[in-house]
């Protein structure tokens, strides 16, 4: 939580800001402890990737500053820039993995008897120790296949593979930890719950192979069970297409991590971790917190004044950071405290930051727009264009909500107020000036996407250590840390969602479900398959997290829409505001979830408030569909 620091004379001045970021400070009720003999192993997995990470940001920065200064392009920087984010994705992954912080669905499992319940968590963490070692190990073999074998710069092909096997290793062997440090009984009786299974399935194949259900079947059933078992997402799609390789019987092993690595290996996915690492920057250096005083200031007085400043506050972050945890985390840990000092129901504020990260979903550079145009193959400056009208359409909205049911609170003596105006201004015409660089950067073609995201970061480093004089090198170790486990995590999730996306493939799932939905436009009108799709993503949001529900479904959804002539910008601002809504659905929705934590507020408290703001929302994204011109006038001036 935010603390008050006053100077000699009483008067406030700069709010103190966590140590860690919300998320991380609420988890960190529950920490996972690592036993000596593997907290060295963490501290390394959490060097390397903050390393990889931090060089990777220095290769892109100055390859475009060989590129447009000195007119001398490097040619290798591109593999190795894509080698170093696989690298730091995987030693990322296995952090988070360490410290329990990899996204599942603990909805159901949470509910279930204490005992059933440790059972449970423990075939889980069996599953994910021997999916680690199995990607581990192929992932090595990998390595040792391509060794010879060169990149298109003239880079050994396996440099690439031996961080990814390295992460999986260190994931390996923290999952096995946390399997030592369970009961005997439990460990016994999970494995003996997976023999069960294995053996069953291989008798039924034995006694009536005829009768076996086929390799597609077992694998949703694989999906189905692990994902509302507790399992993390991205181990789910892992386990899912290895049940699919195992009983299909021709696939190699190794083509599980050959898709894995081949999921991440782009030069616009750099951008994911570049952008959260200028939230976490922005959060350490002073931006955040004196962005959100300016905007208190200017409308805090007003009747429903702290939740205008709130979604503005979200306006504003999106568009910096490009993060959603990123943004929840910085506006939140300030004005979800302000509200419970100043007399206002929590819940409806953690419900309207909920509704807010939605809304900022169509604002660039979010991190889920720069995945579906990358799966999706969507122009990104096109996509990015296309959300500004949606999106101010949902925040008007969202203000008018503010307004017509919020109060005029006190907030002036309640608010941590900087002492003098300086602070506040400066901050504030220096994050401007950071939006500005990015969509000039956009709107001109100066840079790529990736590019501008490592400029963006650089140049917070530059605001925050020497303009505010507030980032240390200890805060920007931290960032880096925190941004490559966080990055990690998205991007592992992206990594296996490929490998699986490879099965469906092959299955002609894309092609099969093409058929159906454009039989159904055919019979029920584009209407009814706009609202299908709308259904689809809110409902495969609340289940999965954002990137891979867009992973998974873009793809599939994108080109049908296109074959119908909706225009494709249009149709992936309606999906990713729509996936959004799901994220933060209650109750399964791990959106709302990371609101609550990070505003130390009960779940049920933002149950009901949040439905009133998803339906408001939901209303505006059926508009967006119905109505073309919202998203496409925009992009379509510009030439998109």
């Amino acid at each position: 939580m935010t603390e008050l620091v006053t100077d000699g004379a009483g008067a406030a001045a700069l709010p103190r800001r966590p140590t860690a970021s919300p998320p991380a400070a609420a988890a960190a009720k529950v920490a996972f402890v690592p036993y000596p003999i593997t907290r060295p192993l963490l501290f390394v997995s959490d060097l390397l990737a903050a390393l990889m990470l931090g060089v990777d940001l220095l290769v892109v920065i100055g390859s475009v500053v060989a590129r447009t200064t000195f007119n001398a392009p490097v040619e290798w920087a591109d593999d190795v820039a894509r080698g170093l984010m696989v690298g730091s994705t995987f030693f990322g992954a296995a952090s988070a993995t360490a410290r329990h912080e990899s996204l599942g669905i603990a909805f159901f499992a949470a509910r279930l008897p204490p005992r059933l319940r440790e059972l449970v968590d423990t075939v889980t963490w069996l599953l994910i120790l021997g999916l680690s070692a199995y990607v581990a190990f192929y992932t090595i073999d990998l390595s040792l296949m391509t060794t010879g074998q060169t990149t298109g710069s003239g880079l050994p092909l396996e440099w690439t593979f031996y961080p990814m096997g390295g992460g999986m290793i260190c994931m390996t062997a923290f999952a096995a930890e946390t399997i030592v440090r369970c009961r005997v009984r439990r460990i016994v009786e999970s494995v003996a719950v997976v023999a069960v299974v294995v053996g069953a399935y291989m008798a039924w194949a034995a006694v009536l192979p005829d009768a076996l259900p086929s390799s597609g079947a077992l694998m949703l059933a694989a999906l189905v069970v692990t994902l509302f078992g507790g399992l993390p997402i991205g181990f789910v799609l892992v386990l899912a297409t290895l049940v699919f390789v195992l009983t299909q019987g021709s696939l190699p092993g190794v083509i599980v991590s050959q898709q894995m690595a081949r999921g991440i290996d782009s030069f616009v996915m750099l951008a994911i971790p570049f952008f959260i690492l200028v939230g976490y920057l922005m959060e350490a250096n002073g931006m955040s917190v004196r962005l959100i005083e300016a905007l208190r200031r200017m409308v805090g007085g007003m009747r429903g004044g702290l939740n205008m400043v709130l979604v503005l506050s979200m306006v504003l972050f999106s568009g910096i950071s490009g993060s959603k945890t990123a943004d929840v985390a910085a506006v939140g840990s300030v004005l979800i405290p302000a509200a419970k000092r100043s007399k206002q129901n929590p819940g409806n504020a953690v419900a309207l930051l909920g509704a807010s990260a939605v809304m900022a979903e169509s604002i660039p550079p979010c991190i889920n727009l720069i995945i579906l145009a990358f799966v999706s193959n969507i122009s990104i400056g096109g996509l990015f264009m296309a959300g500004f009208v949606p999106a101010a359409m949902m925040a008007t909205c969202l203000l008018i909500a503010s307004v017509v049911f919020g109060t005029k609170a006190g907030i002036t003596d309640e608010v941590a107020t900087f002492a003098g105006n300086r602070g506040v201004w400066s901050g504030t015409i220096v994050s401007v000036g950071l939006i500005a660089m990015i969509f000039i950067g956009f709107k001109f073609g100066y840079a790529t996407a990736t590019e501008i995201s490592a400029f963006a970061a650089l140049y917070a480093v530059v605001f925050g250590a020497l303009v505010f004089r507030e980032l240390t090198w200890r805060s920007l170790a931290y960032c880096l840390v925190q941004s490559a486990t966080r990055s990690g995590m998205v991007l592992f999730i992206c990594a296996c969602a490929q490998s699986l996306s490879f099965t469906l493939t092959i299955q002609q799932i894309p092609h099969a479900l093409a058929l159906f939905m454009i039989h159904l436009s055919q019979t029920a009108g584009i209407g009814t398959f706009l609202l299908v799709s709308i259904a689809i993503l809110i409902v495969m949001g609340s289940v999965l997290e954002g990137a891979a529900a867009l992973i998974l479904f873009g793809p599939l959804l994108v080109p049908v829409a296109a074959q119908m002539g909706i225009d494709p910008l249009q149709f992936g601002i309606v999906l990713v505001i729509s996936m959004g809504i799901g994220y933060f659905a209650p109750p399964i929705g791990c959106g709302l979830l990371t609101c609550c934590l990070v505003g130390d507020v009960e779940l049920e408290k933002a149950i009901k408030p949040i439905f009133g703001y998803l339906g408001l929302l939901l209303a505006c994204v059926i508009v967006i569909a119905f109505f073309p011109a919202i998203s496409t006038t925009l992009p379509h001036a510009f030439g998109y």
